[in-house]
């Protein structure tokens, strides 16, 4: 290589023989890159990585033995410094989600063209993480979704939050904008509003959901 730079190191994960054949081939032609080891399951590659030490490791998503996340879980708790792109036949949220908060750094089918895979071997071999705008619009939302079902207060402002509480105790308009220095006519928006994020019709349902959130306090996760 020029200018004498360590070439990218890639260790090459999937049950079928073709696929590393074909992958191992395809960055044999690099200059740049070199395959350093393969295994064929989980256990295999969580054996072999970690004594090879490489840049880059290509995992697929479903293995005989367990599942390339997981892998790529466990590898990532003992080498940091390893970047773990996932390779699957198939779109699947689900996975692609798992995937990412597994800490992979990228995501690709197996279906991408040969100079797409190279280019995404360097891309996080670099440090940069590999998800297109539609991939990461997904995750986002996947996300959002998760926090809300952690937090079901998740669509109401900190302010509102206070309102919902103060129902839930009971309290008139009058008494609420009395407890946090707001006129009557503007907590009686918040309410309005409150009950429309939480698609309620009346004020008791909301009375009746805050006293239910507080009882269930302990067994759930706050939020920071």
């Amino acid at each position: 290589m020029a200018g004498g730079e360590r070439a990218i190191r890639v260790f090459l994960v999937d049950d079928h023989d073709i696929v590393r054949r074909g992958v191992g081939a395809l960055i044999g032609g690099e200059s740049d890159i070199e395959v350093v080891g393969e295994a064929a399951d989980a256990a295999g590659a969580l054996a072999r990585i970690p004594a090879v030490e490489p840049d880059v490791a290509l995992l697929d998503v479903r293995l005989p033995d367990g599942d390339g996340v997981g892998v790529c879980r466990e590898l990532r708790s003992r080498l940091p410094d390893l970047a773990c792109l996932m390779l699957t036949s198939y779109a699947d949220d689900d996975a692609l989600y798992d995937s990412v908060m597994a800490g992979a750094a990228g995501y690709v089918l197996k279906q991408i063209h040969g100079s797409d895979l190279v280019g995404a071997i360097r891309t996080v071999a670099g440090g940069d993480s590999l998800l297109d705008h539609r991939s990461t619009a997904r995750l986002l939302r996947r996300i959002r979704e998760e926090a809300e079902r952690e937090d079901p207060l998740a669509v109401l402002s900190d302010q509102e939050r206070r309102v919902f509480e103060l129902i839930g105790e009971g309290m008139t308009n009058r008494r609420i904008g009395e407890s946090i220095f707001l006129s009557e006519k503007t907590v009686k928006n918040y309410v309005s509003g409150i009950l429309s994020e939480l698609a309620m019709q009346r004020r008791t349902q909301a009375a009746v959901y805050a006293a239910r959130l507080k009882s269930q306090e302990p067994r759930r996760r706050r939020p920071d």
